[in-house]
């Protein structure tokens, strides 16, 4: 039953997306329908309204907002239930994690909620508790009857897609293993130990199971209320800079793609440092697939025929010999690097993203070239971080910034 409750969601929610973007107005009956059932079903019928809240900038701004309620908020589950879990999957030490704990979320999302907590030490916590069951909703969801023609046609209109849906399908059950989390947070955290803005908070590994996940606490305003502030041209700058190589860095540098970009994952704390949470969606790429990543954008920053072919083989997007059409191949690539293609400093206006959006529907003539399942990825974060530069309003030569992390990644492993 739940498979045709949630096609019929996902579907219903790809025509009232397309009707507003078409339009520019929405139903806010309709519109509060929609977020009410993608928040209920959970697990992937709220990855799709978390998705189009911060990709598609282009959709009225009442429909986008109502969206953005599903990045932090969904029905939460009773503590009774929040106690149970954690006595399960901890049963030595669930008592010193429950007696700080706060009976009432924080937040609660598409895989679990958030509860503040404190352990005996006094140290601040935040406590991950994963939804009972959700990764067999999961996989339900990413079932042919469930999938086929309905989230697919709210994510990727009229392509069939099924490496891109494989893809997706192994990171968002990737999703509902907090170890896994806690493992690649782990990592990003040894990172950017001594940077002096992007924070990564600290895993408590002994608290820490497949579906329970307890991180240091941080304290800053979230991405609207920073936006409420009225932040000063320097401080948008600089949050968009940080947050531009966190992305684009960490993946050219160290092969690991955080690819959840959405506002809701971020803390502007007092001291101008910046919290980025949610690490249940990262990617490790091998560096021959990075290599070959930094030569295609080195070879649409250069903008020549051969190098651009060259660099479609490289990847698999084309065969030697085969035909295709090189100039439509070339004005999607060049779509999807937007803003770093202009070696001047610039803010990624609204307009600018709005012009993205005709690339994400376009991307499927990409797909219909072979373009590797790990794009599926590739996109989300760049048309996610794109927005959010857009929102903040930072200025910044995107072009240099990413010309920087491709030339050390062109001269490293997989370049050859």
């Amino acid at each position: 039953m739940r498979f045709g409750h949630a096609a019929a969601t996902a579907a219903r929610v790809a025509r009232l997306v397309r009707r507003a973007a078409r339009r520019g107005e929405v139903d806010p009956e309709a519109v509060t329908k929609i977020v009410m059932a993608l928040a209920q079903l959970k697990g992937i019928g709220m990855k799709v309204g978390q998705i189009l809240s911060y990709i598609d900038v282009a959709l009225p701004e009442e429909l986008r907002d109502a969206l953005a309620v599903l990045q932090t908020h969904s029905p939460p589950m009773s503590f009774d239930v929040v106690r149970s879990i954690v006595k399960e999957q901890l049963p030595n030490r669930a008592d010193e994690l429950l007696a700080g704990m706060d009976s009432t979320p924080v937040a609660a999302a598409s895989i679990g909620q958030v509860h503040r907590s404190r352990l005996p030490d006094g140290t601040a916590v935040a406590v991950k508790v994963q939804y009972p069951g959700i990764a067999r909703t999961i996989r339900t969801d990413f079932s042919p009857a469930a999938l086929g023609g309905a989230f697919s046609s709210a994510l990727f209109p009229g392509a069939n897609v099924p490496a891109a849906i494989a893809e997706a399908r192994d990171r968002f059950l990737e999703e509902c293993d907090y170890e896994h989390e806690a493992a690649a947070q782990g990592r990003f955290a040894a990172i950017y130990a001594d940077d002096p803005v992007i924070v990564v908070p600290a895993v408590h590994d002994s608290f820490c199971t497949r579906r329970v996940l307890t991180t240091g606490w941080l304290d800053g305003q979230d991405f609207e209320r920073f936006l409420g502030t009225a932040p000063t041209q320097a401080k948008r700058d600089a949050a968009g800079t940080a947050l531009f190589d966190f992305y684009v860095g960490s993946l050219f540098e160290h092969g690991l793609y955080n690819c959840d970009p959405h506002p809701g994952n971020y803390l502007f704390l007092e001291d101008g440092r910046i919290g980025i949470l949610d690490y249940g969606c990262t990617r490790a790429f091998e560096p021959e697939f990075v290599g070959k990543l930094a030569r295609l954008t080195r070879a649409v920053h250069e903008d020549r025929r051969q190098a651009l072919h060259d660099a479609f083989l490289d990847l698999g997007m084309v065969r030697r010999g085969q035909r295709y059409d090189f100039a439509t191949a070339r004005t999607l690539v060049r779509a999807f690097y937007g803003p770093m293609l202009h070696d001047v400093v610039q803010v990624v206006d609204l307009g600018e993203a709005v012009g993205m959006r005709e690339a994400i529907r376009a991307k499927m003539e990409l797909m219909r070239l072979s373009l590797p399942a790990e794009f599926l990825f590739l996109f989300r974060i760049r048309f996610g971080l794109m927005s959010v530069l857009a929102r903040l309003g930072a200025r910044a030569n995107w072009y240099r910034l990413e010309e920087r992390w491709v030339s050390q990644a062109s001269t490293g492993p997989g370049s050859s």
